[in-house]
């Protein structure tokens, strides 16, 4: 099972406005810094939690249906189920009828989204022969995002900040802030 972004946020879950008022900044002349710390705390946060912050578009490859009828998707919370995808013995994509399929979208934290179709139709590729097209994110901006990730957010680009001197962009994140876990950890994805 792998899961592709098709389509970056249009939007980061805090705005530049919020962060340069977190870290007390008046001037304009880090701002490329500080909105490439807003995304590299985004995407790490959206890593240990398994969450879309902002709404956006992804694909579920899977090699088989699942032997239990329920799809897990790990990433969430769904919205909408977009299509299902299978291949021909020619190898060309067949758009699948998910009519009446049922989503709990929103099972997050305790366990991924699932996903039943009516019908799951065999495909003939053996690697990545299922498409599943699916939105998941709390909404198309900021405003839908809980306000605990979001202090989750702000404290880690503050962090990543103080730091700014010492590691490059691409060595973020250097630290994870004191208390950053406690504010995730209702949302982070739990293992056995």
């Amino acid at each position: 099972m792998t899961i592709a972004e098709l389509m970056p946020p249009a939007a980061e879950p805090i705005t530049l406005a919020e962060v340069k008022a977190h870290l007390r900044l008046d001037a304009s002349d880090e701002d490329t810094l500080l909105a490439d710390l807003m995304r590299a705390a985004r995407v790490y946060l959206e890593g240990q939690t398994g969450l879309a912050l902002i709404a956006r578009t992804f694909r579920l490859y899977l090699d088989d249906w699942p032997q239990t009828r329920v799809i897990q998707i790990a990433r969430g919370p769904v919205q909408t189920i977009e299509a299902v995808t299978v291949y021909d013995a020619a190898g060309a994509p067949v758009e699948v009828d998910a009519t009446g399929y049922v989503l709990d979208g929103t099972a997050r934290p305790a366990r991924p989204a699932r996903l039943v179709l009516p019908a799951r139709p065999a495909t003939e590729r053996a690697l990545n022969g299922i498409e599943i097209d699916f939105t998941a994110g709390f909404g198309e901006s900021g405003a839908e995002v809980p306000d605990t990730l979001k202090r989750a957010l702000l404290l880690h680009v503050a962090a990543m900040y103080e730091l700014r001197g010492v590691l490059s962009l691409d060595d973020q994140p250097g630290a994870v802030p004191q208390g950053y876990d406690r504010l995730v950890a209702p949302y982070a994805m739990r293992r056995l």
